[in-house]
């Protein structure tokens, strides 16, 4: 009694063996017949950006008094209606770093409010209060923990960049570290260091009384 042996078609052994040259490329193994084969894979980044242009320049008369580093977990979800979230839905966690300087604005000074005596020893200079500036994000030290996407936006990802998911999160973190900002008491120490530099600065040259107040 013999045994037939059923041979693979032709088209059969073709997928057979391209199957096991993608499992071979993909492995990252080195044949020696294709020694360059890790460098099909590689990708080069090309600046091809065009030169900054300058559109304005400000004249700045503000002593940023203050720094304050902010940092802030953002977990934003978004949630369709009639649908569960396996099917349609993004959660995202991020971490968002960022500063918010704190000024004053000296340009606001005007001649009524200083104040010097007969024989300039003291003065008496009345400055607006300190104010916060806009929180600037930090992308080196802002970064998504994690992504989680229904299988609606995963399919809509692969036909669009989508970048309104990411500039969320951003807007987010900078609302909420402008929050922070506003309740650290980063103004009255930037009014504090804005006091004890303008007294240095005025004994050095010669006022021996130096009297700072802030308001309107």
């Amino acid at each position: 009694m013999t045994t037939s042996v059923r041979r693979l078609p032709g088209w059969a052994k073709a997928v057979a063996a391209l199957v096991l040259v993608l499992a071979v490329l993909f492995a990252g193994i080195r044949l020696a017949v294709l020694p360059g084969i890790k460098d099909l894979f590689d990708t080069e980044t090309h600046d091809r950006s065009g030169p900054a242009l300058l559109k304005s320049i400000n004249d700045m008369s503000r002593y940023d008094a203050a720094s304050g580093d902010f940092q802030v977990v953002v977990d934003l979800e978004k949630d369709a209606k009639y649908l569960p979230d396996a099917i349609r839905g993004t959660r995202t966690l991020y971490v968002g770093a960022g500063t918010v300087d704190a000024y004053v604005d000296l340009g606001r000074v005007g001649a009524k409010d200083v104040r010097v005596n007969g024989d300039r020893t003291a003065v008496t200079l009345r400055l607006p209060h300190a104010r916060l500036g806009r929180p600037a994000l930090d992308p080196d030290h802002s970064y998504a923990v994690s992504k989680q996407r229904g299988l609606l936006d995963r399919l809509g990802d692969l036909f669009s960049d989508n970048p309104d998911s990411e500039q969320a999160v951003q807007k987010l973190a900078v609302r909420h570290i402008g929050d922070a900002a506003r309740t650290s008491g980063l103004t009255a120490r930037a009014e504090t260091n804005t006091t004890g530099m303008l007294q240095g600065l005025l004994r050095s040259l010669g006022f021996t009384r130096v009297r700072v107040s802030y308001g309107s």
